[in-house]
């Protein structure tokens, strides 16, 4: 396509020089034709004239006059029939300038289909992309400053709380053994909560601007998940909740990093945990087959409004904002999630209505490793 549109714009080129010539060899045969009749006329007439006389000698400086005056007959030709394509010319470097000067409101229309018309669209294009990175420039600010006010919010409350307690603890002597436990006990809660969103922000950090090389080996998914619902009993417990594990196969070995999935499905139980309490049931579901496995981790509490789905995966997101603050978390567990699935070569899907909040995996058997994976998130 580039090639025909060069063609187009040489023969074009040709095609005024051509006219041109043609242009300035008639007006030159016109003009020779008539000061030699004119010539001739004075002659007959014996009313000679030294100028015309001169101009049909023919002599060095007479055809010297003869080609300057052709010269600028083209010129003057070329130029009229290149004057559209100079002035699309003008007002495309007229919008470059422009841009180079910060306004990215300019475009310019296409007209033709030559390497002007590609130029222009080429520019109108580069204009729509840096606005594109400026916009997402302008919310990669935003949600970093969003980022840091929710971190520290969600630092300081638990820390804030942990210090009181410990000081309830320390200063006061008279303070009975139960009281003693449950201040200790609230203190490990929040510890908890602190270290979970430190290990988040650890681990984003590490994905998003470190590179980390896959372990893969073969892990026993039925296995792997009926520990971490285990690990996660207190907090089940904490938010009355049941939970279930359903699988179609006793076990269901895969190929994969044994501790990336780990950190996989700890996110999006952790999640069903805080978004599930609700429903009072979370629902844990893997289906083996010989080439795809399937899970699914469902929690029946609230429901996901559906434009906010597209974005459940992005960095720093968080599903109702107001809620999060109680909820607590710092956005990154599902982003972190979803690039985990895609280091694997798998999907992450979810869904949400009145029937439940799913998200499903789906994740090869044999995932086959030929050079190192890298996390990052995008």
């Amino acid at each position: 396509m580039k090639s025909d549109m060069n063609r187009r714009f040489h023969t074009r080129v040709i095609a005024n020089i051509f006219y041109s010539a043609v242009v300035t060899v008639l007006i030159e045969i016109f003009l020779v034709t008539n000061v030699s009749l004119i010539a001739s006329y004075m002659r007959n007439t014996q009313r000679d004239n030294v100028f015309l006389e001169m101009l049909t000698s023919f002599d060095v400086v007479v055809i010297l006059i003869y080609v300057l005056l052709g010269i600028g007959v083209f010129t003057v030709t070329f130029l009229i029939l290149q004057e559209k394509s100079m002035k699309y010319i003008a007002r495309i470097s007229n919008a470059m300038q422009s841009i180079s000067e910060g306004d990215l409101n300019v475009t310019v229309d296409i007209e033709g289909d030559d390497e002007f018309s590609v130029m222009a669209a080429s520019l109108n294009k580069m204009v729509g992309d840096l606005k594109e990175l400026m916009d997402k420039e302008r919310e990669a600010e935003r949600t970093k400053n969003e980022l840091i006010t929710n971190i520290a919010h969600d630092l300081r409350t638990p820390l804030t709380s942990i210090i009181g307690y410990l000081e309830l603890l320390s200063g006061d002597s008279h303070l009975d053994i139960e009281m003693r436990k449950k201040y200790t006990g609230i203190a490990y809660v929040k510890t908890k909560r602190l270290e979970k969103l430190i290990e988040d922000l650890f681990g984003f950090t590490k994905l998003n601007y470190g590179k980390i090389s896959m372990n893969v080996s073969r892990v026993d998914v039925v296995k792997l998940l009926s520990q971490l619902l285990e690990e996660f009993y207190p907090s089940f417990v904490d938010k009355n909740l049941s939970y279930e594990l359903q699988s179609n196969v006793p076990a269901q070995v895969i190929s994969a990093d044994g501790n990336l999935l780990a950190r996989l499905f700890d996110n999006l139980i952790n999640n069903a945990i805080k978004y599930g309490a609700d429903g009072k049931r979370i629902l844990v579901r893997i289906h083996g087959g010989e080439e795809l496995v399937t899970f699914q981790v469902i929690n029946y509490g609230y429901v996901i409004p559906e434009e906010e789905l597209p974005l459940i995966f992005n960095k720093f997101y968080r599903v109702e904002q107001s809620r999060s603050t109680n909820t607590g978390g710092t956005g990154l567990g599902l982003a972190i999630a979803k690039n985990i699935v895609d280091m694997h070569g798998g999907t992450i899907d979810v869904t949400s209505d009145l029937s439940g909040t799913v998200f499903t995996v789906k994740m090869q058997v044999n995932f086959d490793v030929n050079k190192e994976n890298f996390g990052k998130i995008g």
